[in-house]
């Protein structure tokens, strides 16, 4: 047979196949059955951000709006603020008490509820945004990141991040190990364990009202992201230096947490434009940040008079040596903390072997 009428038989046929296909969807498959067109879908997505705020909360609007217009309306999501419907830091049990169908938040605010969050997050000294990116969706991460969520009837997705952090702002400069002692500082996570630690105290406040504690000195000290989202807050205002690198957060994910009821009760395709959603938004929050801490960087050094400090190393070397002695004795108490750290930490120990004369090298000599 001629190859060329085969193919365009073959492809005749397979046009027909997918319109009677699509024809028959919407009468014989189930709700939750891939080819269940007709079906729509309303949800509403609560936030640990304020609504629309640069890089995170702006990345929770596009993952909606991805969503929205990828599925043709089929899937429509409402996006709330953080405290607009609920607190910034009860997402994880709205969603999973069913409040509201999807989350986005940090998976290291709900410590108190899975201790594995924490390495979904990213740890202290670990790993950077593109190596993270390579553990979650190449290295095993994304499969333990459900595996850890599935007890609480949630399904994770990564849906952002933040880049490499700031290290945070200080109301008094930080000369060595013993300015730690007594300071509080606004510091989620392993990193704030790190802290305390070393002689300081953790507080947690969700990013709405981090100026006001700073300002109002509830804490001497506050990280909370990077320049485009200090700037925004007017952190500058309420403290004067600002200390890198971030070792607290050297590239942070951010989630998409969707209940699982309303998650089967998607058609596989809907599915599908959710998952690839997530990993669209997790692009185009990193693009975002990458494009915009540099000018915000330069408003805040040179309009601003920020004075701009790195750690002394043996602060830097106190906070690490804390830091992995907690995710050891961590691992030691959770069986499901314990194998997410051995594959966190078996893929950063190769992963560094080609980051070290690559990315690192290169920029050193830039």
């Amino acid at each position: 047979m001629d190859r060329r009428i085969f193919v365009k038989t073959a492809g005749a046929a397979g046009a027909a196949g997918l319109l009677g296909a699509c024809g028959q969807g919407n009468s014989s498959a189930a709700p939750g059955e891939a080819g269940h067109y007709d079906q729509t879908f309303t949800w509403k997505m609560v936030t640990t951000w304020p609504r629309d705020f640069p890089g995170l909360g702006r990345g929770a609007a596009r993952l909606a709006e991805m969503i929205g217009e990828m599925s043709n309306g089929r899937l429509t999501v409402k996006v709330y603020g953080g405290g607009e419907l609920v607190p910034p830091l009860e997402v994880f049990s709205a969603v999973q008490q069913g409040t509201a169908e999807m989350g986005h938040g940090a998976a290291y605010y709900w410590r108190g509820k899975v201790k594995a969050g924490l390495l979904f997050t990213g740890i202290p000294f670990g790993l950077t945004a593109t190596e993270i990116h390579g553990w979650l969706y190449y290295g095993g991460g994304n499969e333990l990141y459900r595996k850890a969520y599935a007890p609480y009837g949630l399904v994770p997705f990564p849906a952002g991040n933040s880049g490499t952090q700031m290290g945070g702002w200080f109301k008094k400069k930080i000369e060595s190990v013993a300015d730690l002692d007594g300071l509080k500082m606004r510091i989620p996570g392993i990193g704030g364990e790190a802290l305390q630690r070393a002689g300081g105290t953790s507080v947690n406040v969700p990013g709405g009202e981090v100026f006001t504690a700073l300002q109002s000195g509830v804490v001497d000290a506050a990280e909370w992201v990077g320049p485009m989202n200090d700037l925004a807050l007017g952190l500058h205002q309420a403290a004067p230096y600002y200390y890198y690198p971030g070792w607290q957060e050297p590239g942070s994910v951010l989630e998409c947490i969707v209940n699982e009821a309303a998650w089967n009760s998607l058609p596989s395709d809907l599915k599908k434009i959710v998952e690839v959603a997530c990993q669209a938004v997790t692009t185009d929050m990193y693009a975002d940040f990458e494009a915009s801490n540099g000018e915000a960087l330069r408003t805040l050094v040179e309009d601003h008079g920020v004075e701009l400090l790195a750690f002394p190393d043996d602060v830097l070397a106190e906070l690490r040596g804390h830091t992995f002695d907690i995710l050891d004795e961590l691992a030691a108490e959770d069986a499901m903390v314990r194998e997410t750290w051995d594959s966190f930490r078996a893929y950063m120990n190769t992963v560094r072997r080609w980051t070290d004369v690559s990315e690192r090298y290169m920029l050193n000599h830039r």
